[in-house]
């Protein structure tokens, strides 16, 4: 695909962009690298590559839960300002119109 001063200007207004001259210029050199580099990942030979899922090929590197008592129901309703028996009262987030 060779760009030209007609692409630019066409992807300019499709991302409602406007360029002087010299900048349309760099965008046009700066397309042909890019465009470059994704003719250069096309030569290479992925075959015998298997896909991945991740980036990485650690699983599960987070610490495991453990459930640990840290305020009981008591000490959480007297933090709280406003309860009801046992539950915390908060101001009405969603409105049901």
């Amino acid at each position: 695909m060779k760009v030209n001063n007609k692409l630019v200007e066409h992807l300019a207004h499709l991302s409602r962009l406007d360029f002087d001259d010299d900048s349309k210029e760099k965008m046009k050199f700066d397309f042909e690298k890019m465009l470059d580099f994704v003719a250069k990942l096309e030569e290479v030979d992925t075959d015998n590559v298997e896909p991945l899922s991740y980036m990485s090929s650690e699983l599960n590197v987070l610490r495991e839960d453990k459930v640990e008592q840290v305020l009981t129901q008591e000490q959480a309703l007297k933090n709280a300002p406003v309860n009801d028996t046992d539950y915390i009262r908060i101001p009405k987030v969603i409105d049901s119109k």
